[in-house]
């Protein structure tokens, strides 16, 4: 005999052993019990939630010879032949492969046969938001009034996708996402059917992967076992068939990251990505780990909220302390971006090098959360004695020689600068700040390491030390992003180009940095 997965081999067969959708269960039974039954159902939810497979019990428990308060018996003959699929009155049709018109017609036909046993014919359409619109038109009429022997149950993860005609014929139940608890609760008791060991932390740790999902959940456990066949299911086990990484490394990871360690941070990442770890469930799982530090500094039922074990909970608390809430959310900021950024990225090490040294030094950043990091590392290195030397705003920082800051500090050298920027470039000096403002985030992460400059033809040149960043403006898209951000603040057109310092040292000893300018007056005449 092949073997069941375990996510169809403990597939509930009766409401009782439905977990997480209590809210639902009840009312269906009560429906049931009293005869109430709707003819169209719509159950919405994220996958693995209990949709089909609370479609099969609805199915079942209609057309049951002798129910149990309103749950099927799963022995009379009706409900054998639906547990064994070869029951005529339950149809099930996955709406992403049969979504044509075609499709729904034959059912219209169908309906107009009444069941050959039973009370119900039952149609359960799974992923119906996948139908065409004339799909969705065919079965208005008979969804709104079939025959009073057929039953609609219609399923789906994207309820926005579905008209509202559709959804004002349904009965619309919303299913959640299961919680820690149930779903770890159920591994046990599927554990102990199955004949094997698991320590607790990895059980709640499979359990968490599963995202709200029991079917995702119950699909990790099978892997786990498969791989340790016949072996204790530890939790370090656990975390080398998932690929994930332990709560200890993210702990280390943001004391480096507190103390601005970019080395510490690079040693983590190089250990992380030679164990092979995928490099976008590390950024998802290390901002998690962000957020519950800013749970545990924020709220006073922390441990409530915040699934980790007892014994690291101290250390989070500890952990908690070394940074200031709106720290942590700038934290939490940056590796949001580098989730969206990543996840079509081909350089993913690289992205993640960035945003690790963004992290470490707020100075590369202007928004207000980064300068508030600035104001705080001053002050610590103050209160400790430490002599704070003046830095340059990194918007002026062009790695230029020290002669050459001195030549362009001369008020002759600057006034001259002034008067050589075309009128419109003046403009764009003028506002820069409020230009890279109104850029979208995505693309203003790469524009924050440019330096604008004049290029040929009175043109904005955006020159970057970072090849990657500049092969970001290559496309028209980023390009235009720019240029509409000038024009809506200046209302002014300004040509834009891109391009890569190849020779960093002397030749730039030339460049003009309009950024510098950003920070003065600039008379332009009208």
């Amino acid at each position: 005999m092949s073997y069941t997965a375990l996510y169809r081999k403990f597939r509930p067969t009766e409401f009782e052993d439905v977990k997480g959708q209590e809210h639902i269960v009840r009312t269906l039974r009560n429906q049931i019990r009293a005869g109430r039954i709707g003819h169209a159902f719509l159950f919405c939810g994220t996958r693995g939630t209990g949709k089909t497979t609370i479609a099969k019990i609805l199915a079942k428990a209609v057309n049951c010879e002798h129910p149990i308060d309103g749950s099927p018996c799963n022995t009379c003959a009706t409900c054998k032949a639906i547990n064994e699929q070869t029951s005529m009155n339950v149809i099930e049709m996955d709406a992403a492969s049969n979504n044509g018109v075609d499709n729904i017609r034959e059912i219209v036909e169908d309906v107009q046969y009444s069941p050959a046993l039973g009370k119900y014919k039952v149609y359960i359409i799974d992923e119906v938001h996948m139908l065409s619109t004339g799909a969705f038109n065919a079965l208005l009429k008979t969804l709104e009034e079939p025959p009073e022997y057929v039953i609609f149950i219609l399923a789906t993860t994207e309820a926005h996708k579905i008209p509202i005609t559709i959804l004002s014929r349904c009965q619309r139940y919303d299913f959640r996402r299961i919680t820690i608890d149930v779903i770890a609760d159920r591994l046990k008791e599927l554990l102990i059917k199955e004949e094997v060991q698991a320590e607790e932390k990895a059980i709640r740790y499979i359990a968490k992967a599963g995202d709200g999902s029991m079917r995702d959940a119950l699909s990790l456990l099978d892997r786990c076992i498969a791989f340790y066949l016949g072996e204790e299911l530890t939790y370090d086990k656990v975390l080398e068939v998932l690929g994930a990484v332990d709560t200890d490394i993210f702990s280390a990871l943001f004391q480096y990251v507190a103390e601005g360690n970019v080395s510490g941070c690079m040693e983590i990442l190089e250990e992380l990505i030679t164990r092979g770890r995928e490099l976008t469930q590390v950024v998802m799982d290390f901002t998690w780990y962000l957020r519950n530090l800013l749970l545990v500094k924020t709220s006073k039922q922390a441990r409530e909220v915040v699934d980790v074990s007892s014994e690291h909970f101290p250390v989070m608390e500890k952990e908690a302390e070394m940074v200031e809430a709106d720290t942590l959310m700038r934290y939490i900021r940056v590796l949001s971006e580098l989730s969206n950024q990543i996840r079509y990225a081909t350089q993913k090490r690289v992205l993640i090098e960035v945003a690790l040294i963004k992290l470490c030094k707020p100075a590369m950043e202007t928004n207000y959360d980064s300068i508030l990091d600035r104001i705080r590392v001053l002050e610590k290195q103050v209160e400790k004695g430490v002599v704070v030397k003046q830095q340059p705003a990194v918007e002026q920082v062009v790695s230029v020689s020290q002669q050459s800051v001195e030549k362009q500090k001369e008020p002759e050298t600057i006034e001259a600068l002034e008067k050589a920027i075309p009128e419109e470039l003046q403009a764009v000096a003028k506002n820069w700040d409020r230009i890279c403002a109104s850029i979208p985030p995505s693309t203003r992460a790469y524009l924050a390491n440019a330096i604008p400059s004049v290029g040929e033809g009175n043109s904005l040149l955006l020159l970057f030390e970072d090849d990657v960043a500049r092969g970001m403006f290559d496309t028209e898209e980023h390009i235009k992003e720019v240029t509409s951000a000038i024009e809506q603040q200046l209302h002014k057109e300004v040509q834009v180009h891109a391009k890569y310092m190849k020779n960093q040292g002397k030749n730039q000893e030339d460049i003009l940095d309009l950024s510098r300018f950003s920070k003065m007056t600039i008379e332009i005449e009208e």
